[in-house]
């Protein structure tokens, strides 16, 4: 298996960035089948998302995006991507 791990920080604030995170929850679904689930909390969010061959979280902050996700034999291969 695979792990990806991606950090990105940003000066959006809490508001904006949930915006961006749950926009990019909704593409997750539609794009790659993904299941998510949003869970807005008073100083982060928590975007899990899984489908056969993935799993994962995004956590959401007033200044950081964090992605970790494992991947399955089959899609390790893509890992770089």
């Amino acid at each position: 298996m695979a792990d990806i791990h991606i950090e990105r920080e940003h000066t959006l604030g809490l508001q904006a960035a949930r915006k961006i995170a749950f926009q990019w929850a909704e593409q997750a679904e539609a794009k790659f089948d993904m299941e998510c689930t949003y869970e807005e909390g008073s100083t982060s969010d928590l975007v899990s998302f899984s489908r056969s061959g993935v799993q994962g979280t995004l956590t959401v902050t007033p200044d950081a995006f964090e992605l970790q996700a494992r991947l399955g034999f089959l899609l390790g291969v893509f890992k770089d991507r």
